[in-house]
């Protein structure tokens, strides 16, 4: 992690002629919002006085309350390498203050530094290493993406067959240019899906990278002339896009917590707990992990995604999954959340469900070492294998009754967010779709 004072970034500027400065922040979507300014605004932002309207961004703020400041966090400072080289364009990820210079409690990378400050005070740090998935479709004469694409490659295809290939290398050079350190990147199982990996870090410098990872990935994209979409299922019939989280605790000492080589299965008893708390919890985390109507229409046996609630340490077709590590370094793989996901805001749900497995020394069931797809629903109830919700409004619904996970983002969030999604799920079902049409039209 850099570890720049006010005075570096002020020289870096200078000496980079850099001319404009992008103060970034994230809404509860997850969205990149930014206010701009000249270099020769940068002291004053850098003193915290750069004002924004609260109020035009959904979820943020009343009318009444309305003004908010934007506090740089001096360590995420970076100059984009895409734009000019003459008056050249950085960026700084922001916090969000509210008029009196209390923190704005409902600012998702806030609420994530809330569940990491508590993690710190049980004696860990939290770190995540992210797997993001994406499709590069064409766009048509008018620039508008489409869902459309010449490939026919699949997993870990090379060119001629993987046509975005040349796109992917470029975003992974101009993601090492930011300072990432990319571990592998591939074509992935369907036409034109597409996965980078980043080395795992802590969790707030890897929430502040998924989201400069969004913005690299479609910006390079655009140059190609391609459009990178990270809808979790753009495609009916072929794999959507997940974002498998692979996570793990270390104590002070900077050891790996959820290690013990006298195990059985070299998995310490917090390791264990935190599985727990995370299928305790999942049902509620799933309305933040899996944040939008189409989230759900990944969660189709056979294509990958997760369906069932349980874990092993062998197959890939259960919820958690814990990956074999040639270093004997124990981390938990949840593979259900997408791309569409705040990232602030799902490593915080996890993270917290994990503590409180911990606290409460949550024991989890035991594995299922079976593919999962081919069990049948006897089985699975036998099992006592529960499913994933099904939908938006499921989801929702599985929230609104885990008081644990609702406390994590606090009251005016869970208000504001819950609002908004079941608003979003209303418009859904009550659309006529062209599949309607076309099954019913002709015949009733």
């Amino acid at each position: 992690m850099n570890n720049y004072t006010r005075e570096d970034i002020l020289r870096m500027v200078e000496e980079e002629d850099v001319g404009f400065i992008r103060l970034q922040f994230t809404d509860m979507y997850g969205t990149l919002k930014n206010v701009a300014i000249t270099s020769s605004q940068l002291e004053k932002a850098l003193d915290n006085e750069c004002m924004f309207d609260g109020s035009a961004i959904e979820g943020f703020a009343r009318m009444e309350d309305s003004d908010m400041y934007l506090r740089p966090d001096l360590n995420t400072f970076e100059i984009f390498p895409w734009r000019p080289q003459q008056g050249k364009v950085a960026r700084l990820l922001c916090d969000v203050q509210k008029a009196d210079g209390s923190m704005f409690e409902s600012d998702p990378r806030y609420v994530l530094k809330k569940v990491i400050a508590e993690a710190k005070e049980m004696g860990y740090t939290f770190d995540v290493g992210p797997e993001c998935e994406f499709f590069l479709f064409h766009t048509d004469e008018d620039g508008l993406p489409t869902t459309f694409s010449h490939e026919k490659a699949s997993y870990f295809d090379l060119g001629p067959l993987d046509l975005g290939e040349n796109a992917r290398r470029d975003i992974v050079l101009t993601l090492e240019d930011m300072g990432f350190e990319v571990e592998e990147s591939h074509h992935e199982f369907a036409p034109a899906q597409h996965e980078v990996d980043f080395k795992y870090d802590e969790a707030l410098l890897t929430a502040d990278n998924i989201m400069t990872f969004k913005l690299v990935v479609k910006t390079i994209a655009k140059r190609h002339g391609l459009h990178a979409t990270f809808m979790p299922k753009p495609k009916y019939n072929e794999n959507g896009s997940g974002m498998h989280m692979n996570m793990s605790l270390h104590n002070e000492a900077g050891e790996n917590v959820f290690n013990d080589k006298n195990a059985p299965n070299g998995m310490s008893k917090e390791a264990y707990y935190f599985i727990g708390g995370l299928m305790k919890h999942i049902k509620a985390m799933t309305f933040i992990t899996n944040p939008i109507v189409n989230s759900y229409k990944r969660f189709v046996p056979g294509f990958e995604a997760p369906v069932h609630i349980a874990w092993s340490r062998k197959n890939r077709t259960p919820l958690i999954r814990i990956p074999a590590d040639r270093g004997g370094n124990v981390r938990i793989e949840l593979r259900s959340p997408d791309t569409a996901a705040n990232p602030y805001l799902a490593l915080a749900v996890c993270l917290a469900a994990g503590l409180d497995g911990i606290r409460s020394k949550i024991m989890p069931p035991d594995s299922i070492d079976r593919n999962l797809f081919e069990m049948s629903e006897e089985e699975l109830k036998e099992a006592g294998v529960e499913k994933l919700p099904m939908n938006l409004m499921e989801a929702c619904q599985e929230f609104e009754k885990d008081e644990y996970i609702k406390n994590v983002l606090g009251n005016d969030l869970v208000q504001k967010y819950t609002q908004a999604k079941k608003k979003e799920y209303e418009e859904y079902v009550t659309q006529v779709t062209e599949w309607e049409l076309n099954k019913y039209l002709h015949r009733i």
